[in-house]
């Protein structure tokens, strides 16, 4: 069972001023590590970056960001890539979200990943062979 994780689950460990889910976000990063089952794609490092340099109350330095997406470089990370676009694109239609999730979930199921710890979807919403879920409802 792979575990995709979005943008916003990888950004709250950064998050000082939420430190509950710092805590949750840390807690199922490390075991989906530990388990060699995490998976990220090219689209959540960006993403990522431009967050937590720019989004956080206390924002990350440049160096600081580059360091932690070096990090998350080291997983199973998803290339997007024009195949994974134009799929993202049916499925926004199909599901009428918006293309950045879509283009999450096409990444998460190239990735085989089976979770989607996600913030921004509906948890419990079940995508193909692919499941959202919140880590901060549990």
């Amino acid at each position: 069972m792979r575990r995709f994780f979005d943008t916003n689950v990888l950004v709250y460990i950064f998050d000082s001023s939420a430190p509950n889910k710092r805590t949750r976000a840390l807690q199922v990063l490390e075991q989906a590590i530990e388990a060699g089952l995490a998976v990220l794609s090219t689209q959540v490092l960006q993403e990522f970056f431009v967050t937590v340099t720019r989004k956080l109350p206390v924002p990350l330095t440049n160096e600081q960001a580059k360091r932690a997406v070096r990090d998350f470089t080291k997983l199973s990370v998803v290339q997007v890539d024009p195949e994974i676009i134009l799929n993202a694109i049916e499925s926004m239609q199909h599901y009428r979200l918006s293309f950045w999730d879509s283009l999450i979930i096409q990444a998460a199921l190239r990735g085989g990943a089976t979770i989607l710890y996600s913030e921004d979807l509906q948890s419990g919403w079940t995508i193909e062979t692919l499941k959202v879920e919140n880590p901060f409802l549990y």
